[in-house]
């Protein structure tokens, strides 16, 4: 496999600052303009998110145009990420698709179901992916219009609700199971998921008549190395309690760098991300109320 060229490099490390940076930039940067002559933007700006706060549940508000830049079919090349299906989706079901695991950044989420890196929409035609994550990183100011361009909507019960009852058919919600909480065993070798009291999902397919995708992301764990603290361990009771209060966990990963791939970073290791969609083998149908294997 060739070595990416820098080009790729600079776009995946774009893409890790602001998966990083941008929720705390974004608010920093608006709590600024407030105090300079420039205020009146940033009071128009939050104006705008009073009135618009309703849309991370109601469908979000991707751009296609955004979608389908080649920025992001450049940084999939980095690793590179491949989206592999074993049957087609129909575009007259709604379905939710199971994903695992979550890593330290959900690569294969991101350049599969957020974009068109990979060419969801080649690959599945008729069918709208969006990927349900934290409430509160739509509240950020910035972050949450950089999620919604890409289709990401809130994981909340209303915006589900909304996408596979009240959109019609053709829906595809990605759901990371195992949420942060999963991504605190993310490391190279690693394939443990997380499903205790994660059930939820399945609960939602049959309430509201959707099939239930298994997806995997093979090299999902293998693109940072993490520090994996004792289960006993003040670190990792620390963990576990800042996940519970604030949503996501504080990881201790590295990668490599941007210039000196042999030296510390945050760049992600050039690993194969191959993302399958398991339509075929196992998959739960809501109106049976039953696996079926073929």
């Amino acid at each position: 496999m060739p070595a990416p060229s820098f080009t790729e490099a600079l776009c995946v490390y774009q893409w890790v600052l602001t998966f990083l940076l941008m929720g705390v930039f974004g608010t920093l940067l608006t709590t600024y303009l407030l105090f300079t002559p420039l205020w009146p933007f940033a009071v128009l700006y939050l104006t705008w998110l009073i009135v618009d706060r309703n849309t991370p549940e109601r469908g979000g508000r991707r751009s296609q145009w955004i979608r389908n830049w080649t920025l992001w079919k450049r940084m999939s090349n980095y690793f590179p990420v491949t989206l592999v299906k074993t049957a087609e989706l129909s575009p007259k079901r709604n379905y939710i698709l199971g994903y695992h695991p979550h890593g330290i950044m959900c690569v294969g989420a991101f350049s599969n179901f957020c974009t068109e890196a990979t060419g969801f929409s080649r690959v599945f035609p008729g069918i709208t992916p969006h990927l349900a994550t934290l409430t509160g990183l739509f509240r950020l100011p910035i972050c949450r219009d950089y999620l919604l361009s890409s289709g990401a909507c809130s994981v909340s019960q209303a915006s589900l609700s909304h996408l596979l009852v009240e959109r019609g058919v053709g829906a595809a919600v990605v759901i990371v199971v195992g949420g942060a909480a999963e991504s605190m065993s993310a490391h190279p070798g690693n394939h443990a998921v997380l499903l205790t009291n994660r059930k939820g999902f399945i609960r939602l397919a049959l309430e509201f008549g959707a099939d239930l995708v298994p997806v995997y992301c093979f090299g999902e764990n293998e693109v940072y190395d993490q520090v994996i603290f004792a289960p006993s361990s003040y670190a990792k009771r620390f963990q576990c309690l800042f996940q519970k209060l604030l949503g996501f966990a504080p990881c201790l990963f590295r990668g490599q760098g941007l210039f000196f791939t042999r030296s510390w970073g945050l760049m992600p290791y050039a690993r194969p991300v191959t993302t399958l969609v398991k339509t075929q083998k196992c998959w739960w149908n809501s109106r049976s109320c039953s696996i079926h294997k073929t």
